[in-house]
């Protein structure tokens, strides 16, 4: 099994798409996976959910389980799958359930402030 490690972030984190804040937390959680970069999780109480679409995309991870998406609709465009959710995740990382991580491009920041 490909090594995970998932520890509460330190600090304040948030996620912007758009120009909009669609959430800050102090409980969000950082999963570390082999030698991929560090996700941030979000918790789902943490964010303005009437931002997110849900999707019918779908994706399996052998170690996290299955992945449901959601699309951002900000004022200017909507950004297709941009976040996902571990609905029933594998016992190893049960910590991310109702959390969201999020794809960090050119129109979507997540970052400590």
């Amino acid at each position: 099994m490909t090594d995970i490690t998932i520890r509460k972030a330190e600090g304040t984190w948030v996620v912007r798409a758009g120009g909009a804040v669609l959430g800050e937390s102090q409980n969000a959680l950082e999963l570390t996976e082999g030698a991929l970069a560090p996700v941030i999780y979000f918790p789902r109480e943490d964010i303005a959910m009437a931002f997110l679409d849900a999707t019918d995309h779908s994706t399996h991870c052998p170690h996290k389980g299955d992945a449901s998406y959601f699309s951002i609709v900000t004022k200017s465009t909507t950004l297709e799958n941009a976040a996902w959710s571990y609905e029933t995740p594998h016992d190893p990382v049960a910590r991310i359930k109702d959390h969201l991580g999020f794809y960090v491009s050119d129109t979507l920041a997540v970052e400590r402030i």
